[in-house]
């Protein structure tokens, strides 16, 4: 009569048999506060696949996010940076025109300001650079849009003149203007002033050989960029120089004014371009490295 509930018994010790050898003499229920709480093998279990699965690669693809987020946050200053850089350069311009200094040291720090002398021009050691775009009201032609053609137009040379002061011994360099890649040739033919005159340009320093762009060739005559000893030593003038205004420019001679007074600022979109990086990638990495561990 009582063989069913021995068979039962017998059961039950064969599964508790089973548990404990399975989870190694460690009690399948543990009772803490009237609650059930899962074995302390089962949690470390769960751990160490959680570490795994995220593991190098994933780790490695968090990096991605941070370094988009450093790289906007580093926009935000670069862009605090030209925002003050154009300020400062729409105040040097503005101000009123200097005289030349006694000591043309003084000159290095003030690109920009406007600097108004007397004199003669010496045409006779003239040179050219270029290839350069024509500038009008502080924008190359070829930066304000337009098709081929406007390009084509806008491609000529820029005529550096010699200016003699006339109240002290000293020889400047003015650039005086743009004439076409056509006039190249009759550059020396156009007008000349022979008279002294009064004239205003910006002050400019040297310029680093921009990338791409040949060396200067003076025994040849080629000159790419502004390298003002090099040019000084050609035209036996003091490495000064300066950029005719507009108002400046001669009846059928260069095209003055071609100081490029807009500087490109393209740093908000670069933030967020990088912001909007860093939260979408922020966003797939939490998909795949979070949302898919299991809860502990």
């Amino acid at each position: 009569m009582n063989l069913p509930k021995i068979v039962g018994i017998s059961r039950v010790k064969c599964v508790l048999d089973r548990k404990a050898h399975i989870f190694g003499n460690v009690n399948t229920q543990v009772r803490c506060k009237g609650k059930l709480t899962r074995p302390k093998a089962f949690e470390s279990n769960r751990y160490q696949k959680s570490e795994e699965k995220i593991g190098l690669y994933g780790y490695c693809l968090l990096g991605i996010p941070i370094a988009t987020f450093a790289l906007g946050t580093w926009q935000i200053k670069r862009l605090r940076w030209k925002l003050d850089l154009i300020e400062n350069l729409k105040q040097r311009i503005s101000t009123e025109p200097i005289d030349p200094p006694s000591d043309l040291n003084e000159l290095k720090d003030k690109e920009y300001y406007c600097m108004r002398v007397k004199g003669k021009f010496l045409y006779e050691k003239e040179l050219l650079i270029g290839p350069r775009s024509l500038i009008v009201n502080g924008e190359a032609v070829s930066e304000k849009g337009g098709g081929i053609f406007s390009r084509k137009a806008g491609t000529g040379y820029y005529v550096i003149t010699p200016f003699r002061l006339e109240d002290r011994d000293l020889t400047i360099m003015v650039n005086r203007g743009w004439i076409p890649k056509t006039d190249r040739s009759t550059f020396k033919m156009g007008t000349k002033i022979t008279d002294p005159v009064e004239i205003v340009g910006i002050i400019r320093t040297t310029e680093k050989r921009p990338p791409f762009v040949p060396n200067n060739a003076p025994t040849k005559g080629v000159w790419h960029f502004r390298d003002l000893d090099a040019m000084a030593k050609v035209t036996e003038a003091e490495p000064v120089y300066i950029e005719l205004l507009a108002e400046y420019s001669t009846p059928h001679g260069p095209i003055g004014g071609q100081t490029k007074v807009t500087l490109r600022n393209e740093h908000f979109s670069y933030i967020i371009t990088w912001y909007s990086l860093c939260a979408c990638t922020s966003y797939m990495w939490f998909r795949q490295f979070v949302q898919k561990l299991p809860l502990l």
